[in-house]
């Protein structure tokens, strides 16, 4: 038995070792066609040798933004950050190669290569965090690079601010508030696991980090494959029985689109395997927990005297739990934004309720059929659609407006740095949960509420 569990040591120590190594994330991008860019060639030629055929193919040179260099923030993840790999004596990402003689480096040119005029774009990066561009890097399939820029997209703030309201507003109101129920408490015990395990993204070089959006927080475990695995198989498990359609293409689709999101996470150089597997499986066990209990939570929220006390009193008091995990991330704001939605989304269920907005069906009328595809049909949703964004909108841009400087005003904070700012919990988490809280109860009550007025509902 000894001889046994020494064995079960070895062979976790040697799987977690496998997969949280960065080799094998870079491993999968130059698999997909990513590769480190080698210093320009004549005329601005930045072809790699080993990406062009023998006609002269160009891939896509790429060089993400280079900000300058960011603010001490207590060490946090320092040693995750190594210098840029060299080759032939040059800096990945430098100015430009050494002069002979040892002078300082040539500036590099302000115009564009040839190769990069008509390529795709670096990943954007966060404002608030500064993080610094990575290397060079020459995008062999644009195929891919596309669609795992789209697998990217769909664990992101601008994919849940178009794709929750279009649910609500437009397909089942009734799965729509259980699946931001379980996306919140999903992404909550995500991002806090992260801030408690603490272990670094994985390191570039070799790793190349085409996205740098999130790179101040933690890796484990990825978010993007809790919610990509949440969202896709909480919307197959709520709709089966209550929608009709061929289950075993509801199940292909969910199946798509978990694996599309997990494995983006590999080409964009933010996770290891591990974190990836574990975000997948830590996203199923809070699925088995949370979703026989969605009817308790669900009832609740509606019919409950105190209910919205309640929601906001809970949603709060996490929020001021997360913030004293760690030092400053974009981990902080996100996770005070989800809350700050769900608490919003939670209270509009309840005054839906009281007024009689949106009420459930009977359900005797179950399971719906979807709806033949009409222009009225689709002229109707893209005009609920885009009223409803652009109030969203105005409420998001309003409130920010409002929160910001009144904080600062309140905890005596100086507003001349907002960004420096933004980073003190007395003004990111009222900030973030005042203003997204009510972008949530706008959603939900205040903008169905127009819809009747305007009898599009």
């Amino acid at each position: 038995m000894g001889l046994e569990a020494g064995g079960w040591r070895r062979l976790l120590r040697y799987l977690y070792r496998y997969l949280h190594h960065p080799d094998q994330v870079a491993r999968f991008q130059r698999l997909c066609g990513l590769v480190a860019a080698h210093p320009p060639l004549s005329n601005g030629d930045c072809r790699h040798p080993g990406a062009a055929g023998a006609g002269g193919e160009r891939g896509t040179c790429c060089r993400p933004e280079e900000p300058p260099s960011p603010p001490d923030s207590g060490g946090q993840e320092e040693e995750a950050r190594p210098p840029p790999a060299k080759e032939n004596g040059v800096a990945c990402g430098s100015a430009g190669p050494a002069r002979p003689g040892g002078d300082a480096p040539a500036p590099a040119p302000r115009r564009r290569r040839e190769g990069a005029a008509a390529g795709p774009r670096p990943r954007r990066r966060n404002s608030l965090n500064e993080e610094a561009g990575g290397a060079e890097f020459v995008v062999g399939n644009r195929l891919l690079y596309y669609l795992f820029s789209l697998g990217t997209e769909l664990g992101n703030e601008l994919f849940y601010i178009t794709f929750f309201p279009f649910w609500l507003w437009n397909i089942d109101p009734y799965v729509g508030r259980r699946l931001i129920v379980i996306w919140v408490w999903v992404m909550y015990l995500g991002q806090c696991t992260k801030d408690i395990i603490r272990w670094p993204r994985p390191r570039s070089p070799p790793v190349i980090k085409v996205e740098i959006f999130y790179d101040s927080e933690y890796g484990m475990p990825s978010t993007h494959a809790m919610s990509g695995t949440a969202i896709p198989f909480s919307l197959f498990f709520l709709t089966v029985g209550r929608w009709q359609y061929p289950y075993a293409f509801g199940l292909l689709l969910a199946s798509i689109w978990c694996i599309l999101v997990c494995l983006s996470r590999l080409y964009m150089g933010m996770h290891s395997i591990l974190d990836v597997i574990a975000g997948v499986l830590y996203s199923i066990l809070i699925l088995v927990i949370f979703h026989p209990a969605m009817d308790l939570i669900d009832n609740f929220n509606l019919t409950y005297k105190y209910a919205p006390l309640f929601i906001i009193s809970l949603h709060l008091g996490m929020g001021l739990f997360s913030f004293t995990l760690d030092t400053w991330s974009t981990s902080r704001g996100d996770t005070a934004e989800i809350l700050g939605t769900g608490a919003g989304i939670a209270c509009a269920s309840h005054f839906n309720y009281m007024f009689g907005i949106l009420p459930d069906p009977p359900l005797d009328v179950l399971p719906f059929s979807p709806p033949a595809i009409t222009i009225n049909l689709i002229t109707r949703a893209f005009l609920r659609f885009a009223i409803g964004v652009v109030v969203l909108l105005l409420t998001r841009a309003v409130l920010k407006a409002c929160t910001i400087p009144l904080a600062c005003k309140i905890f005596r904070i100086p507003c001349t740095d907002i960004r420096q700012a933004r980073k003190r919990m007395e003004v990111e988490l009222p900030y973030r949960y005042m203003t997204y809280g009510m972008v949530g109860f706008v959603a939900l009550f205040v903008v169905p509420c127009l819809f009747n007025y305007l009898n599009l509902s």
